[in-house]
């Protein structure tokens, strides 16, 4: 019989062996963290306050390989930035699916604590589906669905690889909130179409509504009758905004966007990209017992 401590270990040991190579120590003026190869052709993803303001920097990879960047693009808003190396990088890493994570599942975090270059730290998921909340200007947006894990993260740390058993990258270690307590922004199709916006854009064009809402289940009879379990509670409704023209009130349960069932933040905040700029949105809200159709035209985010 294998002793389960050699088979933890030589689970995290192939983990080690597959990322360690392709994730790189980033140094951008002031500023240091990690980065993960994710392409073949030399783009790299870390976090937008490892890269900052800076439009160029320098990658060490654990070859002791050093190439100059370039800053394609970055996010303040979802905490993510793509560079591109100038040289030949290693192969990049695959790239897996946060959402079909669950609580206590395996996972390493790779990266460049402390300048330690090379450091690899394992634990699991302790949490999911938590709030971050990013700035950009006067804009603040929370990241949805952030993945919580024990996984060792000190500064440095920020930029690079949260993996899984088989080194597929699910999130992008962004935070330590408290001893044993570290944070990961998502990898899943939210953060698929924020990588694809930088590498095209250089930004991400986001649609604004105005509504600051929170997750509510929804009353039995109302229940059966729509087939979810749950909304989105209005708490606010920005003055002047698309949702108040549109006649969105506090207290309304949004039920739907662009016919679409929302029943979380990110369920919203996922129609919020460019494509939502400018074009009628129509939203159903259940109020005073009714259900009650508007018609909303986001306008574009500007920060």
């Amino acid at each position: 019989m294998v002793d389960p401590l050699d088979a933890y270990s030589q689970v995290v040991s192939s983990v080690a062996a597959e990322l360690l190579p392709k994730v790189a120590g980033v140094r951008a003026g002031r500023n240091s963290g990690s980065a993960v190869v994710f392409t073949s052709d030399g783009f790299l993803l870390t976090n937008a306050h490892v890269v900052g303001s800076s439009r160029a920097g320098t990658v060490a990879f654990a070859d002791g390989t050093v190439e100059e960047f370039a800053v394609v693009g970055r996010d303040p808003l979802s905490d993510l930035a793509v560079i591109r190396a100038q040289g030949p990088t290693p192969e990049p890493a695959a790239l897996g699916d946060s959402d079909k994570l669950v609580v206590g599942q395996l996972v390493v975090a790779v990266g460049n604590p402390l300048g330690l270059a090379g450091s690899l730290t394992a634990g699991v998921v302790s949490g999911l589906g938590r709030s971050l909340p990013a700035r950009a200007g006067s804009a603040v947006r929370m990241i949805e669905d952030v993945i919580q894990t024990d996984a060792a993260l000190n500064p440095g740390n920020s930029g690079g690889a949260l993996a899984d058993s088989r080194a597929r990258v699910v999130g992008v270690n962004t935070a330590v909130a408290g001893i044993g307590v570290g944070l990961a922004v998502p990898m899943n199709s939210t953060t698929r179409s924020i990588i694809a916006a930088l590498i095209r854009d250089g930004r991400v064009r986001r649609a604004f509504l105005g509504l600051v809402t929170s997750p509510a289940p929804l009353p039995e009879p109302l229940r059966r009758r729509t087939g979810q379990a749950a909304a989105l509670r209005v708490v606010e409704v920005v003055a002047g905004s698309p949702a108040e023209r549109a006649g969105l009130r506090g207290g309304d349960l949004v039920l739907s966007a662009g016919r679409t069932p929302v029943g979380d933040a990110q369920s919203l905040q996922r129609l919020m990209f460019a494509d939502a700029i400018g074009r009628p949105l129509p939203i159903t809200v259940y109020r005073n017992g009714a259900l009650v159709d508007v018609i909303a035209e986001p306008l574009e985010l500007t920060v």
